[in-house]
């Protein structure tokens, strides 16, 4: 029988019905299997209503709509197989989903005619994974309140009145601590489990030692002496072990001592509640979560979910997925869970456009393999507990894939073909118009815009902001194509170390990281560079800042990167080893150039770009690359005058300037350089300062802007005296750059810059870029500390050397100390 509807429910769906019938729509017939749709003068459209309020019964008309989605789709493939145009329209309310909706091939439109899921004008439309519980409340002790559950009631996260609520957790939960929003080093001792009856299901959340990441851990049980058992960490694809500070727990009973923490006994079904002062649980609405997924597009190559359209709705309440976050991606230093609350694996030509997702616990949306023009515009993403937007492609399409940064090949191994090996990856993919900000709420080693395995993906006009790793990752070399453009990208970095606002890998099939070693390679194979990035990467016309890394971060082996027409406001370029990169036409403020260590035969271009400082070179064999010319150092008030500086550095530069840049309004961030500008004389070219980020206005209107960045420099003044030993000479580690090209953690030991080969450190078995780290049992913690130990070693006896190497830890034997 057909619910009744409330009196404004008639009304708006009776206005619906008039809106319908001036725009010449179609309405679906009595019965869905003879339907009989009304031919206008353009076309014939069957448009199918849903209501919160209505009948899964009733025909899907405007006057009486259907309930749910599902039913909404089986008329919607009812009348798909008839040749008609389809629109689905969502009328305003929550529709909370009891299973994901899978959309197949038999689900598609045309390119001329695609089907519309679109919420009705001006209304609110939620799509949800959601579930409301109906609770009796009652007093537990100490503000703690507590309520059964049904027994199969799985709660991940907790909604009370839409506003997600924290675990119990130690420490607890501080929204103004940057790092996890709080830790502790003791969390996991034993005299802190003690305190905990019984911890399983519990979990730990720590950075990676290193901070490229994090790691999660289900606790499983634990010892008499408090001793934790748990299993994990596998979310990381460098594995180095847990930060020594930087960790949590929750989801531990002993924990719930604070303002809205919760806690679910699943063996006795019981919900602990700790409401917040002034919270009535009386007329509270609690939500759980059920769902990892709420749409699917699901196809294949040979018959994809095509042409469909979501418009206008908003998605929410999605479960978490760190504990699946699994699968090594190759060659990265990532892993990955395949999952998101918008799902694509086999989809051409499929649209979300104007929509918001937002509170979901794993990936917002992930283009999963096989993916052909795809499209997310317009959208508002926020708050999601992995990445943003997600491309990755099958392995199995690379050719030789190695999946870890120590694993090896040999040049006979390798397979020689150049490109892809099968279509099955995402490829002519679209992220334009987005903002995208607050991603990576629980995985830490996610990105707002992710593109791994993938081809010509264009990301544009795309604000990105506050996240705690790269605010766009591109992860291997595989296989180029993408364009980065019109983007503003900055609060990046916020939780990591080592990373930039823009981030990427090459560590291609030939890959390796003893640099010697891939010049002998290629030399002899010229080829090898260009078989996996088989199209340039353009990044262009965008705004960076990073404040913990560098503003464009090109790591181990990203090559045939074009990158110009920047406004780098922070961290400055870095360009570690790699291929043909132009990098031309940047404005690099309070920063400069970072050349970390380069191949002998690079072909690397640096050009009529502005800098603030020197450059930042980490120990590298002149000159850098082809050619690095036509420069200017900026510096505010400047007589024009030969860059001298830069021309040491580079050994190039012979026509590079250090002058006033002449910038036309710095307070208010537009960087172009006046008329007169020497920049314009090396050749130099204006770009607009108006472009960046989000173009629609309700996205702009809601938007963030990036710190304006001062006119001179920040670069620190670090500490470079260089102490002689053994014939080598030796500095402490202390730039950001040293201590991302030796792979370290942080600041710490001294590096070995320079061995001549008939020196004692050589025949002792020091290497250049070795980083020292103790003599004997003295940890070594700079040069000064180095110095001082040595002082102590005994003479006549042999020294224990443990030096950091390639990114691991070896021991060097010296021999008697004269």
């Amino acid at each position: 029988m057909t619910r009744l509807l409330t009196a404004t429910t008639f009304l708006r769906l009776a206005m619906l019905c008039i809106l319908a019938s001036a725009c010449s729509f179609a309405i679906a017939g009595a019965d869905e299997e003879n339907q009989t749709p009304v031919t206008t003068k353009n076309s014939i459209v069957t448009e199918i209503v849903v209501s919160p309020q209505g009948n899964d019964a009733s025909e899907g008309t405007t006057l009486q709509p259907v309930a749910t989605l599902q039913r909404a789709q089986v008329l919607a493939r009812n009348a798909l197989v008839r040749h008609q145009k389809v629109k689905v329209t969502l009328t305003g309310g929550v529709y909370r989903l009891d299973e994901t909706l899978v959309f197949a091939h038999q689900d598609s439109g045309t390119a001329e005619t695609p089907v519309l899921w679109q919420a009705s004008p001006g209304e609110k439309v939620v799509i949800s994974g959601g579930s409301l519980l109906k609770l009796q409340w009652e007093p537990f002790r100490d503000g703690i309140f507590k309520a059964k559950v049904p027994a199969d009631v799985v709660l991940d996260q907790l909604f009370v009145n839409g506003v997600n609520q924290p675990m119990a957790r130690y420490p607890n939960f501080d929204p103004n601590q940057r790092i996890m929003n709080g830790y502790a080093a003791d969390c996991v001792s034993k005299e802190r489990a003690a305190r905990w009856s019984d911890p399983t299901g519990g979990y730990i959340h720590t950075m990676h030692s290193h901070l490229w990441g994090d790691y999660h851990y289900r606790i499983t049980g634990k010892n008499a002496d408090g001793g934790l058992h748990y299993e994990g960490g596998w979310q990381n694809n460098r594995q180095m072990g847990m930060h020594a500070e930087y960790r949590f727990v929750e989801n531990i009973f002993e924990e719930l001592d604070a303002p809205g923490e919760w806690y679910h006994d699943a063996r006795s079904h019981t919900l602990y509640f700790y409401p917040a002062q002034g919270l009535d649980l009386r007329t509270a609405a609690v939500e759980s979560v059920r769902l990892r997924h709420l749409i699917e597009f699901r196809g294949s190559e040979q018959e994809p979910a095509a042409n469909i359209t979501f418009s206008g709705i908003t998605f929410t309440h999605a479960a978490r997925t760190f504990m699946d976050n699994r699968e090594p991606l190759v060659r990265s230093d990532w892993t990955t869970y395949r999952g998101g609350t918008l799902f694509f694996d086999g989809a051409s030509n499929c649209r979300i456009e104007k929509c918001t997702i937002e509170q979901v616990g794993g990936n917002a949306v992930f283009f999963s393999d096989y993916n052909r023009n795809c499209a997310i515009q317009g959208c508002r993403i926020s708050d999601a507990g992995g990445n943003g937007v997600a491309f990755v492609g099958d392995p199995h399409a690379a050719r030789s894939p190695l999946f870890e940064y120590n694993q090896r090949q040999s040049y006979d191994a390798m397979d020689k073909g150049r490109g892809p090996k099968t279509n099955n990856y995402p490829a002519d993919c679209l992220v334009e118009d987005c903002l995208i900000y607050r991603t990576g709420r629980v995985e830490k080693q996610t990105a707002p815009v992710q593109i791994e395995l993938a081809s010509r993906i264009t990301v544009r006009h795309c604000s990105i902001y506050d996240v705690p790793r790269a605010g766009i990752n591109i992860g291997d070399g595989c296989w180029g194509g993408h364009v980065i453009e019109f983007c503003d990208v900055f609060d990046t970095v916020r939780e990591t170390g080592d990373h930039g606002s823009f981030n990427s890998w090459g560590r291609d099939r030939f890959w390796l990281p003893d640099i010697k070693q891939v010049d002998q390679l290629v030399a002899a194979h010229p080829e090898l560079p260009t078989l996996d990035c088989i199209e340039p990467i353009t990044i262009r016309n965008s705004r960076w800042r990073c404040d913990h890394g560098w503003d464009i971060d090109l790591d181990d082996g990203s090559s045939y990167y074009h990158i110009y027409n920047n406004l780098c406001l922070n961290g400055g370029i870095k360009n570690r080893e790699g291929y043909g990169r132009v990098v031309e036409n940047n404005i690099l403020l309070n920063n400069s150039f970072h050349p970390h260590v380069w191949y002998a035969n690079s072909g690397d271009v640096f050009r009529k770009n502005i800098v603030s400082a020197e450059y930042q070179p980490v120990n590298l064999v002149k000159p850098w690359g082809k050619a690095v010319d036509g420069n200017l150092l900026h510096q505010p008030g400047a007589t024009t005058a030969p860059a001298s500086r830069l021309q040491e550095q580079s050994g190039r530069d012979e026509n590079s300037l250090i002058a006033d840049a002449m910038f036309v309004d710095p307070v208010h961030g537009d960087y172009r350089v006046k008329d007169g500008s020497p920049a314009l004389g090396l050749g130099f070219v204006n770009f607009p300062m108006n472009e960046f980020g989000v173009v629609s206005p309700e996205l702009k209107r809601i938007a963030r802007t990036p710190l304006i960045a001062l006119t001179g420099s920040t670069v620190e003044n670090y500490d470079q005296k260089v102490t002689s030993w053994l014939g080598a000479e030796l500095k402490s580690v202390t730039t950001p750059g040293e201590v991302s090209a030796s792979g370290l953690g942080k600041a710490e030991g001294v590096l070995v810059l320079q061995v001549p080969t008939d020196s004692s450190a050589a025949r002792a078995g020091i290497r250049n870029n070795d980083v020292i780290l103790m003599l004997d049992a003295n940890a070594v913690a700079d040069r000064e500390a180095f110095i001082s130990a040595w002082k102590y070693v005994a003479d006549g006896k042999p020294v224990k050397i443990t030096v950091w190497r390639e990114q691991k830890i070896c021991q060097v034997q010296l021999g008697a100390k004269q």
